[in-house]
């Protein structure tokens, strides 16, 4: 019997897990783009091209109080190669950088120290510039959204007179990407503002790759529009973090032009659903905890045939990285009573717990990570010590002709089901660095 070895991304490195040939569906990669050896010319590019806005140097004349939001340390957005350009644009308006303030977008995740803060901007720009976390609780009231949403925003952001966003564009499972306005919503907003938006995940829509018809991301433009976003710039990165596109401009046209990047190479064609799935966090610093590895199951579970096995790998170094989060899916006794709870009370962490029982409602879940047995157990996962343990047991499960599929990054790739084409396997080659 051939087995083909595959490598997976665990942390800042890799587990390799051995397939028998004959089980192997296929191994599911975002698809090749080409990256550019000097990603800076690619990011001045964009902004001397900006979509459906002026250049920012011409925006940001006679402006005396700027803002630049930037993502926090579980994004992998390159920040330091982002803020040069940026800057320069603004110094190029005649803004001083002491009239510049940089704002990271934690919505409501943790703050960062201060050597987590100069990794983001670099040291020169963290030497000479203010570098502020989002706080909640430091928010001004901004009114309402047609549809009543509130709109409550960091105080710096909404007393500043030119608000630039930064970000990546990736998959999201119920956002469709991220970039645009989201770094104001939920970035820059209030626990409140920022429940409210988030209980609107479940509506019809309200789903990975999809942007247009999106309600979700509906409202979160509209919170942008209100705030007035003047400028966006956003990256497409590929699974190694390599700069593939950036667009720059108005926050809702220039995204869109982002998201037609991101979907030639997130979306992924595959044949059939899979009887087992191996999905991989992505990596440092996608499976950082278990709120964030997360989203890898949400496209998982697109792969998945009802009743089959999903086996998430992902380090989840930090635990399981929120307080409400870890709560909500440990004191549950079981899925469906998580579930119920939510339909009667949304609450912000609770949503992730709500992800995850919706996908252990259509497939049993193996977890693989750093996470001590019990913990994993309690949180309803099937926890095993290694890769090959969880396929061991997944085929002992589901039988010795059951179909396996590898999706390595699995939060950056959109699964595309259609039994009508032929199998695509054009990343394969970059996975499997062996045949044994």
């Amino acid at each position: 019997m051939t087995h083909e070895t595959i490598f997976i991304p665990y942390g800042r490195d890799c587990l390799n897990l051995s397939i028998p040939k004959e089980n192997l569906l296929g191994v599911f990669l975002p698809n090749v783009m080409k990256t550019s050896d000097e990603p800076e010319g690619i990011i001045r590019e964009a902004l001397s091209k900006p979509i459906e806005s002026p250049p920012l140097k011409e925006i940001a004349k006679g402006r005396s109080k700027a803002v630049i939001l930037i993502s926090d340390i579980t994004r992998p957005v390159p920040t330091r190669l982002l803020l040069p350009p940026l800057l320069d644009e603004l110094k190029g308006a005649g803004l001083s950088l002491s009239s510049v303030r940089i704002v990271v977008a934690t919505g409501l995740h943790r703050g960062h120290t201060e050597e987590e803060k100069r990794s983001l901007v670099g040291d020169s720009i963290f030497e000479c510039m203010v570098v502020e976390d989002h706080s909640p609780e430091n928010c001004i009231d901004c009114g309402v959204t047609k549809s009543g949403l509130p709109v409550e925003i960091n105080r710096t952001v909404a007393e500043a007179d030119l608000v630039i966003c930064t970000g990546n564009i990736d998959p999201h499972y119920f956002v469709g990407y991220t970039g645009g306005a989201k770094a104001v919503m939920p970035g820059a907003s209030s626990k409140r503002a920022i429940t409210a938006t988030h209980s609107m995940m479940t509506l019809p829509g309200a789903e990975v790759g999809r942007v247009e018809g999106n309600p979700v991301r509906a409202a979160i433009e509209e919170v942008g529009d209100r705030v007035g976003i003047d400028f966006i710039l956003n990256v497409i990165l590929n699974e190694k973090k390599g700069i593939v596109g950036a667009v720059a401009g108005h926050h809702v046209h220039a995204h869109r032009a982002g998201c037609s990047i991101a979907d030639r190479m997130f979306k992924v064609h595959v044949p059939e659903k899979a009887d087992i799935v191996v999905a991989g966090g992505g990596g440092f610093p996608k499976d950082i905890n278990l709120y964030q590895a997360q989203k890898a199951l949400d496209n998982a579970k697109l792969m998945v045939r009802k009743g089959g096995t999903i086996i998430l790998v992902a380090e989840c170094v930090e635990g399981f990285g929120d307080k409400a989060f870890e709560s909500w899916i440990t004191e549950a006794r079981n899925p469906d009573e998580l579930i119920e709870k939510m339909e009667r009370q949304f609450v912000m962490g609770g949503h992730k717990a709500l992800a995850i029982a919706l996908t252990m409602k259509r497939a049993n879940v193996i977890l693989v990570s750093s996470l001590d047995s019990a913990v994993a157990a309690q949180a309803f996962f099937t926890p095993a010590s290694t890769v090959s343990d969880a396929l061991e047991q997944s085929l002992a499960m589901h039988g010795p002709q059951a179909r396996v599929a590898v999706i390595p990054y699995a939060g950056s790739t959109v699964p595309n089901i259609d039994a009508g084409i032929r199998l695509q396997r054009q990343g394969v080659n970059r996975a499997i660095r062996k045949t044994v």
